[in-house]
Protein backbone atom coordinates (compact mmCIF):
# COMPACT_ATOMS: atom_id res chain seq x y z
CA UNK A 1 0.00 0.00 0.00
CA UNK A 2 1.01 3.58 -0.65
CA UNK A 3 0.92 5.66 2.56
CA UNK A 4 1.91 9.30 2.87
CA UNK A 5 2.84 10.59 6.33
CA UNK A 6 2.45 14.34 6.83
CA UNK A 7 4.29 15.81 9.80
CA UNK A 8 5.96 18.96 11.10
CA UNK A 9 8.82 16.88 12.57
CA UNK A 10 10.88 13.86 11.60
CA UNK A 11 14.04 12.54 13.27
CA UNK A 12 16.86 13.17 12.47
CA UNK A 13 15.80 15.98 10.12
CA UNK A 14 13.98 18.25 12.57
CA UNK A 15 13.13 17.29 16.14
CA UNK A 16 11.41 19.04 19.02
CA UNK A 17 9.87 16.06 20.81
CA UNK A 18 8.61 12.50 20.51
CA UNK A 19 6.62 13.26 17.36
CA UNK A 20 9.91 13.37 15.42
CA UNK A 21 11.00 9.99 16.79
CA UNK A 22 7.73 8.36 15.75
CA UNK A 23 7.66 9.80 12.24
CA UNK A 24 11.33 8.94 11.80
CA UNK A 25 10.76 5.30 12.77
CA UNK A 26 7.24 4.08 11.98
CA UNK A 27 7.48 4.52 8.17
CA UNK A 28 10.78 2.62 8.14
CA UNK A 29 9.30 -0.34 9.98
CA UNK A 30 6.20 -0.26 7.78
CA UNK A 31 8.42 -0.37 4.69
CA UNK A 32 10.30 -3.32 6.13
CA UNK A 33 6.93 -5.08 6.16
CA UNK A 34 6.45 -4.43 2.43
CA UNK A 35 4.52 -1.18 2.57
CA UNK A 36 5.38 1.92 0.55
CA UNK A 37 5.58 4.87 2.95
CA UNK A 38 6.75 8.40 2.25
CA UNK A 39 7.25 11.25 4.72
CA UNK A 40 6.39 14.83 3.76
CA UNK A 41 7.46 17.72 6.00
CA UNK A 42 8.37 21.42 5.74
CA UNK A 43 11.86 22.38 4.63
CA UNK A 44 13.27 24.36 7.54
CA UNK A 45 16.47 26.36 7.47
CA UNK A 46 18.22 24.13 9.99
CA UNK A 47 21.68 22.58 9.84
CA UNK A 48 20.54 19.07 8.87
CA UNK A 49 18.46 20.18 5.92
CA UNK A 50 21.07 22.65 4.73
CA UNK A 51 23.86 20.05 4.77
CA UNK A 52 22.01 17.30 2.87
CA UNK A 53 21.32 17.28 -0.84
CA UNK A 54 17.76 17.55 -2.18
CA UNK A 55 16.50 17.58 -5.74
CA UNK A 56 13.30 19.29 -6.85
CA UNK A 57 10.55 16.93 -8.00
CA UNK A 58 7.65 19.37 -8.29
CA UNK A 59 6.89 23.06 -8.06
CA UNK A 60 3.78 25.14 -8.17
CA UNK A 61 1.80 27.91 -6.55
CA UNK A 62 -1.57 28.51 -4.94
CA UNK A 63 -3.59 31.43 -3.67
CA UNK A 64 -3.82 31.84 0.09
CA UNK A 65 -6.09 34.71 1.12
CA UNK A 66 -5.60 36.13 -2.38
CA UNK A 67 -1.79 36.04 -2.16
CA UNK A 68 0.14 33.95 -4.67
CA UNK A 69 2.23 31.46 -2.70
CA UNK A 70 5.01 29.61 -4.50
CA UNK A 71 6.38 26.28 -3.28
CA UNK A 72 8.58 23.42 -4.38
CA UNK A 73 8.71 19.78 -3.33
CA UNK A 74 12.23 18.45 -2.89
CA UNK A 75 13.32 14.84 -2.35
CA UNK A 76 16.28 13.83 -0.19
CA UNK A 77 18.96 12.19 -2.33
CA UNK A 78 21.16 9.29 -1.21
CA UNK A 79 19.50 8.71 2.13
CA UNK A 80 19.48 5.80 4.55
CA UNK A 81 16.37 6.77 6.52
CA UNK A 82 14.40 3.70 5.42
CA UNK A 83 11.80 5.75 3.57
CA UNK A 84 11.68 8.49 0.90
CA UNK A 85 11.71 11.95 2.50
CA UNK A 86 10.14 14.96 0.78
CA UNK A 87 10.56 18.51 2.08
CA UNK A 88 8.25 21.31 0.98
CA UNK A 89 10.05 24.59 0.52
CA UNK A 90 7.89 27.70 0.89
CA UNK A 91 10.16 30.76 0.64
CA UNK A 92 9.64 33.23 3.44
CA UNK A 93 7.78 30.74 5.65
CA UNK A 94 10.03 27.82 6.63
CA UNK A 95 13.53 28.94 5.70
CA UNK A 96 14.30 29.62 9.38
CA UNK A 97 16.24 27.54 11.92
CA UNK A 98 13.40 26.86 14.37
CA UNK A 99 10.58 24.35 13.93
CA UNK A 100 7.99 26.25 15.97
CA UNK A 101 10.01 28.78 17.95
CA UNK A 102 12.49 31.45 16.95
CA UNK A 103 15.72 30.34 18.69
CA UNK A 104 16.86 33.97 19.01
CA UNK A 105 13.79 35.31 20.80
CA UNK A 106 12.40 32.03 22.25
CA UNK A 107 8.98 33.10 20.97
CA UNK A 108 6.59 31.29 18.67
CA UNK A 109 6.96 32.59 15.11
CA UNK A 110 4.60 35.50 14.42
CA UNK A 111 3.18 33.80 11.30
CA UNK A 112 2.66 30.35 12.85
CA UNK A 113 -0.85 30.15 11.39
CA UNK A 114 0.23 31.00 7.85
CA UNK A 115 3.17 28.60 8.04
CA UNK A 116 0.99 25.71 9.13
CA UNK A 117 -1.80 26.33 6.63
CA UNK A 118 0.55 26.92 3.68
CA UNK A 119 2.39 23.65 4.32
CA UNK A 120 -0.84 21.67 4.40
CA UNK A 121 -2.19 23.28 1.23
CA UNK A 122 1.11 22.77 -0.61
CA UNK A 123 1.21 19.09 0.36
CA UNK A 124 -2.32 18.54 -0.96
CA UNK A 125 -1.59 20.52 -4.14
CA UNK A 126 1.27 18.13 -4.84
CA UNK A 127 -0.71 14.98 -3.99
CA UNK A 128 -3.56 16.26 -6.15
CA UNK A 129 -1.26 16.06 -9.17
CA UNK A 130 -0.27 12.41 -8.56
CA UNK A 131 -1.23 10.11 -11.40
CA UNK A 132 -1.56 7.27 -8.87
CA UNK A 133 -3.11 8.57 -5.69
CA UNK A 134 -2.02 7.17 -2.28
CA UNK A 135 -4.11 4.56 -0.48
CA UNK A 136 -3.96 6.44 2.84
CA UNK A 137 -2.91 9.92 4.00
CA UNK A 138 -1.65 9.66 7.58
CA UNK A 139 -1.63 13.01 9.44
CA UNK A 140 0.29 13.64 12.64
CA UNK A 141 -0.95 16.10 15.28
CA UNK A 142 -2.66 19.45 14.78
CA UNK A 143 0.05 20.76 12.43
CA UNK A 144 -1.59 18.63 9.70
CA UNK A 145 -5.09 18.62 11.21
CA UNK A 146 -6.74 20.67 8.45
CA UNK A 147 -5.81 18.12 5.78
CA UNK A 148 -8.79 15.76 6.37
CA UNK A 149 -11.19 18.73 6.12
CA UNK A 150 -9.63 20.09 2.94
CA UNK A 151 -9.58 16.66 1.27
CA UNK A 152 -13.29 16.16 1.82
CA UNK A 153 -14.62 19.72 1.54
CA UNK A 154 -12.44 22.03 -0.56
CA UNK A 155 -13.53 22.22 -4.19
CA UNK A 156 -9.92 22.18 -5.35
CA UNK A 157 -9.28 18.75 -3.81
CA UNK A 158 -12.42 16.84 -4.84
CA UNK A 159 -10.29 14.10 -6.42
CA UNK A 160 -8.83 13.34 -2.99
CA UNK A 161 -12.15 13.02 -1.15
CA UNK A 162 -12.28 9.21 -1.40
CA UNK A 163 -8.77 8.70 0.03
CA UNK A 164 -8.90 7.54 3.70
CA UNK A 165 -7.26 9.80 6.27
CA UNK A 166 -5.89 9.06 9.73
CA UNK A 167 -5.07 11.60 12.41
CA UNK A 168 -2.66 10.38 15.06
CA UNK A 169 -2.86 12.45 18.23
CA UNK A 170 0.59 12.59 19.78
CA UNK A 171 -0.27 15.36 22.22
CA UNK A 172 -3.79 16.74 22.67
CA UNK A 173 -2.57 19.65 24.80
CA UNK A 174 -1.97 21.58 21.58
CA UNK A 175 -4.80 22.15 19.11
CA UNK A 176 -3.65 24.56 16.41
CA UNK A 177 -6.33 27.02 17.42
CA UNK A 178 -6.93 30.27 15.53
CA UNK A 179 -9.64 32.91 15.19
CA UNK A 180 -12.62 31.78 13.14
CA UNK A 181 -11.87 34.16 10.27
CA UNK A 182 -8.78 32.06 9.54
CA UNK A 183 -11.00 29.87 7.35
CA UNK A 184 -10.37 32.48 4.64
CA UNK A 185 -6.83 31.11 4.25
CA UNK A 186 -8.20 27.78 2.99
CA UNK A 187 -9.19 26.98 -0.59
CA UNK A 188 -12.90 27.56 -1.36
CA UNK A 189 -15.44 25.24 0.26
CA UNK A 190 -19.17 25.28 0.97
CA UNK A 191 -19.87 27.64 3.86
CA UNK A 192 -22.48 25.12 5.03
CA UNK A 193 -19.59 22.97 6.24
CA UNK A 194 -17.77 25.60 8.28
CA UNK A 195 -18.94 23.87 11.47
CA UNK A 196 -16.39 21.14 10.76
CA UNK A 197 -13.68 23.70 11.49
CA UNK A 198 -15.32 25.25 14.52
CA UNK A 199 -14.85 24.29 18.15
CA UNK A 200 -15.89 26.66 20.90
CA UNK A 201 -15.97 29.62 18.54
CA UNK A 202 -12.48 29.13 17.12
CA UNK A 203 -11.00 27.43 14.11
CA UNK A 204 -9.50 24.38 15.84
CA UNK A 205 -7.21 22.27 13.63
CA UNK A 206 -7.16 19.22 15.88
CA UNK A 207 -10.92 19.30 16.46
CA UNK A 208 -11.48 19.50 12.71
CA UNK A 209 -9.24 16.47 12.19
CA UNK A 210 -11.15 14.48 14.83
CA UNK A 211 -14.40 15.27 13.01
CA UNK A 212 -13.21 14.72 9.44
CA UNK A 213 -10.57 11.97 9.54
CA UNK A 214 -11.71 8.44 8.76
CA UNK A 215 -9.81 7.11 11.76
CA UNK A 216 -8.32 8.55 14.95
CA UNK A 217 -5.35 6.92 16.64
CA UNK A 218 -3.45 7.88 19.75
CA UNK A 219 -0.05 6.71 20.86
CA UNK A 220 -1.16 4.43 23.68
CA UNK A 221 -4.34 2.69 24.77
CA UNK A 222 -4.44 4.37 28.16
CA UNK A 223 -3.96 7.83 26.65
CA UNK A 224 -6.98 7.26 24.42
CA UNK A 225 -9.08 6.60 27.53
CA UNK A 226 -7.68 9.67 29.30
CA UNK A 227 -8.53 12.02 26.43
CA UNK A 228 -12.23 11.58 27.08
CA UNK A 229 -11.66 13.21 30.48
CA UNK A 230 -8.65 15.46 29.87
CA UNK A 231 -7.84 16.88 26.44
CA UNK A 232 -7.70 20.64 27.01
CA UNK A 233 -11.31 21.24 26.00
CA UNK A 234 -11.88 18.47 23.46
CA UNK A 235 -13.20 15.89 25.92
CA UNK A 236 -16.74 15.84 24.52
CA UNK A 237 -15.45 15.48 20.96
CA UNK A 238 -13.18 12.56 21.85
CA UNK A 239 -16.15 10.85 23.47
CA UNK A 240 -18.31 11.61 20.45
CA UNK A 241 -15.75 10.14 18.03
CA UNK A 242 -14.82 7.13 20.17
CA UNK A 243 -16.24 4.59 17.69
CA UNK A 244 -13.56 5.46 15.13
CA UNK A 245 -10.75 5.79 17.67
CA UNK A 246 -8.06 3.35 18.79
CA UNK A 247 -4.85 3.44 20.79
CA UNK A 248 -1.67 1.94 19.32
CA UNK A 249 1.39 2.10 21.54
CA UNK A 250 4.45 3.76 20.02
CA UNK A 251 7.63 1.82 19.49
CA UNK A 252 11.29 2.75 19.25
CA UNK A 253 13.83 2.17 16.54
CA UNK A 254 16.01 -0.66 17.82
CA UNK A 255 18.61 0.07 15.16
CA UNK A 256 19.12 3.63 16.42
CA UNK A 257 18.71 2.77 20.10
CA UNK A 258 21.13 -0.13 20.49
CA UNK A 259 23.80 0.11 23.20
CA UNK A 260 25.96 -2.46 21.41
CA UNK A 261 26.36 -0.28 18.30
CA UNK A 262 25.47 3.25 19.47
CA UNK A 263 28.27 5.51 18.22
CA UNK A 264 27.28 8.22 20.72
CA UNK A 265 28.26 6.11 23.74
CA UNK A 266 31.65 6.16 25.43
CA UNK A 267 31.53 2.36 25.81
CA UNK A 268 29.33 -0.04 23.86
CA UNK A 269 27.76 -3.00 25.62
CA UNK A 270 25.09 -5.65 25.17
CA UNK A 271 22.85 -7.74 27.38
CA UNK A 272 25.69 -10.22 27.84
CA UNK A 273 28.07 -7.68 29.46
CA UNK A 274 25.39 -5.26 30.71
CA UNK A 275 26.72 -4.82 34.26
CA UNK A 276 30.25 -4.02 33.17
CA UNK A 277 29.05 -1.82 30.29
CA UNK A 278 26.64 0.17 32.44
CA UNK A 279 29.30 0.77 35.07
CA UNK A 280 31.83 1.97 32.48
CA UNK A 281 29.36 4.46 31.03
CA UNK A 282 28.31 5.57 34.49
CA UNK A 283 31.90 6.39 35.39
CA UNK A 284 32.23 8.49 32.23
CA UNK A 285 28.97 10.31 32.96
CA UNK A 286 29.80 10.95 36.61
CA UNK A 287 33.29 12.16 35.78
CA UNK A 288 31.83 14.68 33.32
CA UNK A 289 29.43 16.03 35.94
CA UNK A 290 31.67 15.69 38.99
CA UNK A 291 29.49 13.04 40.66
CA UNK A 292 30.31 9.96 42.72
CA UNK A 293 29.76 6.83 40.58
CA UNK A 294 29.23 4.73 43.72
CA UNK A 295 25.90 6.49 44.38
CA UNK A 296 22.61 5.70 42.63
CA UNK A 297 22.24 8.09 39.70
CA UNK A 298 18.77 9.31 38.70
CA UNK A 299 18.27 11.25 35.46
CA UNK A 300 15.61 13.46 33.93
CA UNK A 301 15.72 14.02 30.17
CA UNK A 302 13.09 16.11 28.46
CA UNK A 303 11.34 19.41 28.03
CA UNK A 304 11.22 21.55 31.16
CA UNK A 305 7.49 22.17 30.94
CA UNK A 306 4.44 21.64 33.08
CA UNK A 307 3.20 18.61 31.10
CA UNK A 308 6.41 16.74 31.89
CA UNK A 309 6.12 17.54 35.60
CA UNK A 310 9.37 19.53 35.47
CA UNK A 311 8.06 22.08 37.97
CA UNK A 312 8.02 19.34 40.62
CA UNK A 313 11.72 18.61 40.22
CA UNK A 314 13.44 21.46 42.11
CA UNK A 315 11.62 20.79 45.40
CA UNK A 316 11.87 17.04 44.87
CA UNK A 317 15.63 17.16 44.32
CA UNK A 318 16.14 19.50 47.29
CA UNK A 319 14.43 17.02 49.61
CA UNK A 320 17.22 14.56 48.92
CA UNK A 321 19.98 17.15 48.78
CA UNK A 322 19.15 17.95 52.42
CA UNK A 323 18.56 14.37 53.57
CA UNK A 324 20.93 11.73 54.86
CA UNK A 325 20.40 9.57 51.80
CA UNK A 326 23.06 10.13 49.16
CA UNK A 327 21.96 10.13 45.53
CA UNK A 328 23.01 11.80 42.27
CA UNK A 329 20.61 13.75 40.06
CA UNK A 330 21.37 14.57 36.42
CA UNK A 331 19.11 16.75 34.28
CA UNK A 332 19.12 17.46 30.54
CA UNK A 333 16.55 19.65 28.86
CA UNK A 334 15.25 23.06 27.90
CA UNK A 335 11.99 24.88 28.45
CA UNK A 336 10.61 27.24 31.08
CA UNK A 337 13.12 30.09 31.61
CA UNK A 338 12.17 30.25 35.31
CA UNK A 339 13.19 26.59 35.71
CA UNK A 340 16.43 27.32 33.85
CA UNK A 341 17.28 29.92 36.50
CA UNK A 342 16.41 27.57 39.37
CA UNK A 343 18.47 24.67 38.02
CA UNK A 344 21.41 26.97 37.24
CA UNK A 345 21.49 28.05 40.89
CA UNK A 346 21.11 24.46 42.08
CA UNK A 347 24.18 23.44 40.10
CA UNK A 348 26.38 25.68 42.26
CA UNK A 349 24.46 24.98 45.49
CA UNK A 350 24.68 21.18 45.26
CA UNK A 351 28.02 20.47 43.61
CA UNK A 352 28.82 16.76 43.64
CA UNK A 353 25.19 15.63 43.84
CA UNK A 354 23.34 17.54 41.12
CA UNK A 355 24.12 18.88 37.68
CA UNK A 356 22.03 20.17 34.80
CA UNK A 357 22.70 20.72 31.11
CA UNK A 358 20.12 23.21 29.88
CA UNK A 359 20.25 22.55 26.16
CA UNK A 360 19.29 20.03 23.50
CA UNK A 361 22.13 17.54 23.27
CA UNK A 362 21.45 14.23 21.54
CA UNK A 363 24.89 12.76 22.25
CA UNK A 364 24.65 13.53 25.96
CA UNK A 365 21.13 12.11 26.08
CA UNK A 366 22.43 8.75 24.84
CA UNK A 367 25.24 8.80 27.40
CA UNK A 368 22.79 9.59 30.19
CA UNK A 369 20.54 6.69 29.17
CA UNK A 370 23.56 4.38 29.29
CA UNK A 371 25.22 5.79 32.39
CA UNK A 372 22.27 6.36 34.72
CA UNK A 373 20.70 3.80 37.02
CA UNK A 374 17.19 5.28 36.86
CA UNK A 375 15.19 7.57 34.56
CA UNK A 376 12.62 9.82 36.26
CA UNK A 377 9.36 10.74 34.45
CA UNK A 378 6.89 12.45 36.84
CA UNK A 379 4.61 13.60 34.01
CA UNK A 380 1.25 15.25 34.42
CA UNK A 381 0.49 14.23 30.82
CA UNK A 382 2.38 11.57 28.87
CA UNK A 383 0.57 10.36 25.72
CA UNK A 384 3.00 7.51 25.22
CA UNK A 385 6.47 8.41 26.34
CA UNK A 386 9.57 7.18 24.56
CA UNK A 387 12.22 8.05 27.12
CA UNK A 388 11.24 5.13 29.35
CA UNK A 389 11.62 2.78 26.36
CA UNK A 390 14.99 4.26 25.37
CA UNK A 391 16.15 3.97 28.98
CA UNK A 392 15.09 0.36 29.40
CA UNK A 393 16.79 -0.57 26.14
CA UNK A 394 20.00 0.70 27.82
CA UNK A 395 19.34 -1.06 31.14
CA UNK A 396 18.11 2.01 33.01
CA UNK A 397 15.13 1.43 35.29
CA UNK A 398 12.14 3.80 34.96
CA UNK A 399 10.57 5.76 37.82
CA UNK A 400 7.28 6.97 36.36
CA UNK A 401 3.92 8.41 37.23
CA UNK A 402 1.33 5.87 36.07
CA UNK A 403 -0.29 8.04 33.42
CA UNK A 404 -0.88 7.67 29.67
CA UNK A 405 1.59 5.41 27.92
CA UNK A 406 3.77 5.18 31.01
CA UNK A 407 1.03 3.10 32.59
CA UNK A 408 0.94 0.88 29.49
CA UNK A 409 4.69 0.27 29.34
CA UNK A 410 5.97 0.16 32.93
CA UNK A 411 4.93 -2.53 35.43
CA UNK A 412 5.77 -1.84 39.06
CA UNK A 413 8.43 -4.08 40.49
CA UNK A 414 6.10 -5.34 43.24
CA UNK A 415 3.77 -6.78 40.58
CA UNK A 416 4.24 -10.12 38.87
CA UNK A 417 6.91 -9.74 36.17
CA UNK A 418 7.39 -6.11 37.25
CA UNK A 419 10.53 -4.15 36.49
CA UNK A 420 9.94 -0.44 37.22
CA UNK A 421 8.80 1.94 39.94
CA UNK A 422 5.41 3.64 39.59
CA UNK A 423 3.46 6.23 41.55
CA UNK A 424 -0.09 7.44 40.99
CA UNK A 425 -0.67 11.00 42.16
CA UNK A 426 1.24 14.06 41.01
CA UNK A 427 2.62 15.36 44.29
CA UNK A 428 5.89 15.59 46.19
CA UNK A 429 4.99 12.94 48.73
CA UNK A 430 4.41 10.19 46.19
CA UNK A 431 7.37 11.19 44.03
CA UNK A 432 9.63 11.24 47.10
CA UNK A 433 8.44 7.78 48.09
CA UNK A 434 9.13 6.50 44.58
CA UNK A 435 12.72 7.78 44.66
CA UNK A 436 13.25 6.25 48.09
CA UNK A 437 12.09 2.94 46.63
CA UNK A 438 14.62 3.37 43.82
CA UNK A 439 17.43 4.04 46.30
CA UNK A 440 16.44 0.95 48.27
CA UNK A 441 16.35 -1.12 45.07
CA UNK A 442 19.83 0.09 44.14
CA UNK A 443 21.16 -0.95 47.55
CA UNK A 444 19.79 -4.47 47.05
CA UNK A 445 22.32 -5.67 44.48
CA UNK A 446 20.45 -8.90 43.70
CA UNK A 447 17.08 -7.27 43.03
CA UNK A 448 18.67 -4.41 41.14
CA UNK A 449 20.50 -6.85 38.89
CA UNK A 450 17.25 -8.75 38.28
CA UNK A 451 15.44 -5.54 37.29
CA UNK A 452 18.28 -4.52 34.98
CA UNK A 453 18.10 -7.92 33.29
CA UNK A 454 14.33 -7.69 32.85
CA UNK A 455 14.26 -4.23 31.27
CA UNK A 456 16.97 -5.08 28.76
CA UNK A 457 15.01 -8.16 27.62
CA UNK A 458 11.87 -6.17 26.84
CA UNK A 459 11.05 -5.52 23.19
CA UNK A 460 9.54 -2.10 22.49
CA UNK A 461 10.47 -2.05 18.79
CA UNK A 462 8.05 -0.84 16.13
CA UNK A 463 7.49 -4.35 14.71
CA UNK A 464 4.32 -5.10 16.67
CA UNK A 465 2.85 -1.61 16.35
CA UNK A 466 3.61 -1.51 12.62
CA UNK A 467 1.55 -4.67 12.17
CA UNK A 468 -1.39 -2.98 13.92
CA UNK A 469 -1.11 0.03 11.60
CA UNK A 470 -0.98 -2.21 8.53
CA UNK A 471 -4.21 -3.90 9.64
CA UNK A 472 -5.75 -0.46 10.08
CA UNK A 473 -4.59 0.71 6.63
CA UNK A 474 -5.99 -2.43 4.98
CA UNK A 475 -9.37 -1.96 6.66
CA UNK A 476 -9.53 1.64 5.46
CA UNK A 477 -8.54 0.66 1.93
CA UNK A 478 -11.38 -1.87 1.85
CA UNK A 479 -13.82 0.76 3.13
CA UNK A 480 -12.71 3.12 0.38
CA UNK A 481 -13.51 0.48 -2.24
CA UNK A 482 -16.99 -0.17 -0.86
Amino acid sequence: MEIIHLSAECYPVAKVGGLADVVGSLPKYLNQQEQNCKVVMPKYGNHWLETHFFEEVYSGSFLMAGIDTKYSVQQLVKHDLGFPLFAIDIPGRFDRPGVYIDPWSSNVYWDERERSVSFQIAALEWINHFENKPDVVHCHDHHTGLVPFMMTNCNRFKELSSIPTIITVHNAEYHGRYDMNSYQLLPAFSFNNIGLLDWDGSLNSLASALKCAWKITTVSENYMKELADNSNGLEALFRQESDKSTGIINGIDNEVWDPSTDELLAVNYSFRNRKKGKQANKEVLCKEFGLNPELPTIAFIGRLVREKGADLLPDLFKIFMHSEKEVNFVLLGTGDPALHDIFSRMRSDHVGFFDATLEYNEKLAHQIYAGSDFILMPSRVEPCGLNQMFAMRYGTIPIVRAVGGLKDTVIDIVEENGYGICFDEFNLLEAEYAINRAIDLYSNKTKHAEALSKVMKLDFSWNRSAKEYITLYKDLKERAKA
